[in-house]
């Protein structure tokens, strides 16, 4: 059996604890992964302080201290497309993701993933996505490449000052007027990976417009105003015209094929006002629904 090690560690500020040793609190908060595992990491550099100096089996417990480790997965499935670099600079990177590779590290996905693809490639380990995508999703991702500029570029997202425009193909829908805002409360839902719209005030908010009609799905043009899990996904399937290929909305598809059928869902552009500098920055997805 084959491991893949992941390029970016993963941190923890290890909890509150009766462990005398790292190596006790790590086996305790990560019980599916044994002693014996936890050992190998360790005499393989794999466990390290916060500055990125290896730890030994027996560095002592202390609650806060920070602990990176890289995650580790036997037989990671290798993601195909490829990556494209739309822009790099001393603060921030640009790249066009396929369909079906995770920005970062999640389950079985490791380092066939975009952060990872990225690090290796361009020799950055600073590199810190500043938003994502779904797995799903194809299209723009904008990533923070220097720690000291990094709050200035994330406050854009926060402070909605970041403009995000999707394009999809989803069913007809001939009887609602255009441009049109969807609102709603989107919370957790079943099973564990989907959101729903619930009762209660609205959280989340979309605007939906179309590009062209055919005589099959047409194209829309997507805006996404607040940021929720899955909201373009589950704002465009409540509307009674889900994104074309999607298998977890309205409902779960059970179908094998449909986990190779890429959804029709692209992050097409990012516009806005640079926080450093003032100029107006516009980046646009190379890649065709």
């Amino acid at each position: 059996m084959r491991e893949v090690n992941h390029t970016v560690p993963s941190r923890l500020q290890l909890p509150p604890g009766p462990w005398s040793t790292v190596l006790d609190a790590l086996c305790a908060h990560f019980p599916a992964i044994d002693r014996a595992r936890w050992l190998d990491r360790f005499a393989r550099g794999r466990v390290l302080d916060a500055e990125g100096q290896p730890l030994d089996v027996a560095t002592p417990y202390r609650v806060g201290l920070e602990v990176q480790y890289f995650r580790e997965v036997a037989d990671e499935p290798r993601v195909d497309g490829e990556v494209v670099l739309v822009h790099v600079d001393g603060h921030l990177v640009v790249a066009d993701k396929p369909h079906f590779l995770p920005v970062v590290p999640s389950g079985r996905f490791v380092r066939e993933t975009l952060l990872a693809r990225l690090v290796e490639r361009l020799g950055n380990p600073q590199l810190v996505p500043l938003h994502r995508i779904d797995r799903d999703t194809a299209g723009l991702v904008l990533f923070s490449a220097d720690p000291a500029s990094r709050a200035r570029y994330s406050a854009l997202f926060g402070s909605r000052r970041i403009e995000k425009h999707y394009e999809a193909f989803a069913p007809a829908l001939p009887d609602i007027e255009f441009p049109h805002v969807r609102s709603s409360r989107i919370e957790r839902g079943e099973p564990f990976f989907r959101m729903r719209e619930t009762q209660g005030p609205p959280n989340s908010r979309s605007r939906i417009d179309v590009l062209t009609r055919g005589d099959g799905l047409w194209r829309y043009a997507l805006t996404p105003v607040t940021g929720r899990k899955h909201q373009l996904r589950v704002h465009m399937a409540a509307l009674g015209a889900p994104i074309a290929n999607d298998r977890f909305y309205p409902a779960v598809s059970a179908d094998a094929d449909d986990r190779e059928r890429p959804l029709r869902l692209l992050a097409r552009r990012l516009a806005f006002v640079d926080p450093l500098d003032g100029t107006s920055r516009e980046f646009t997805s190379v890649r065709a629904l």
